[in-house]
């Protein structure tokens, strides 16, 4: 690279998911439904969360953000494969593109750390219950917070900084729906192993670590609550649980994306689309379904607007 953009691409095309009708027909109407519910459920956690005084705590505070993180994530690249589906020339331009992977790997990354905060939040709840709302003081949740967005930047244009420069001059279609890093950075015109081993390091080995690390920290959580049992800490436990099934769904496809040495297959589309769609659905059904005090929070909410209703 000599400091110049060489490219001459203007646009990528996506070859998409599939060429059957019915088969699209299906993936339409199962992608807009899941990103329906999607938008839907973080919107109603958000809301239950705001407006409900018995949820100002720490721990919903995160969970309100990542709703908040998941709407975004799931409006990167959903919006567009759904009204691609149909297309024959289902198309992105160059900045489109750009500007997509750094999204991805912005939201992504945001969401990588506040995951591990609300494992720190948890750690605290179960581990010092007499410490934890002087340890996880609203600034702290605000340190936290703002801790996450700064590092999902630097994360996604510590990349960028080097896929914008490269010189893309001939091929221009993407095995994909979406504009994925290690399949863009395979049509440019040049060598770019080393890009890609920045990529696999950046990406999968900060996921991998992140992983591991939130895997010890749960492990070093059930033996203290296996050694200090009581009420209180089988109630933090409960949502707990909840938090590591929304880990292991969000950790589960990235780690397959960023680990595995040639992601073309099939497979790593449709892991695409559970990551896309599924999973930021899936958060707030398991941060609801399993957690009593956002069902009465959202019982109360619903009873509140019936009687402003019938005021009205």
């Amino acid at each position: 690279m000599d400091g110049m953009n060489h490219s001459t691409v203007s646009e990528f095309v996506f070859l998409g998911l599939a060429s059957s009708w019915e088969i699209q027909l299906l993936l339409f109407i199962f992608s807009f439904l899941f990103y329906l519910a999607s938008m839907m459920g973080n919107l109603v956690i958000v809301f239950t969360v705001t407006l409900d005084a018995h949820l100002h705590s720490p721990m919903y505070f995160f969970l309100a953000n990542l709703s908040v993180i998941d709407m975004f994530f799931c409006s990167i690249t959903a919006p567009k494969m759904i009204c691609d589906i149909f297309r024959k020339h289902k198309a992105i331009s160059f900045w489109g593109c750009i500007t997509q992977i750094f999204f991805i790997h912005a939201v992504g990354g945001t969401e990588m750390v506040l995951l591990i905060a609300m494992a720190f939040d948890r750690y605290v709840a179960i581990c010092k219950p007499l410490h934890y709302l002087t340890i996880m003081s609203p600034r702290m949740r605000l340190y936290f917070l703002v801790t996450s967005w700064i590092i999902g930047f630097i994360h996604s244009l510590v990349q960028l900084i080097f896929v914008v420069d490269l010189p893309f001059c001939g091929p221009n279609v993407l095995d994909s729906f979406y504009c994925d890093l290690p399949r863009l950075l395979r049509l440019a015109c040049m060598n770019t192993q080393e890009l890609e081993f920045m990529v696999t390091v950046n990406s999968g080995l900060i996921s991998v670590v992140s992983f591991v690390l939130l895997g010890i920290s749960y492990i070093f959580i059930l033996l203290t609550v296996w050694k200090h049992s009581s009420g209180g800490s089988f109630k933090a436990l409960s949502t707990f649980s909840a938090h590591i099934t929304v880990v292991v769904l969000f950790f589960g496809p990235l780690i397959f994306f960023y680990t595995s040495p040639s992601p073309t297959s099939h497979m790593d589309k449709y892991l695409a689309i559970f990551d896309a769609v599924i999973t930021p659905f899936l958060n707030p059904v398991i941060y609801t379904f399993r957690n009593k005090e956002m069902k009465v929070a959202m019982k109360r909410l619903c009873g509140r607007l019936l009687h402003y209703r019938k005021i009205s």
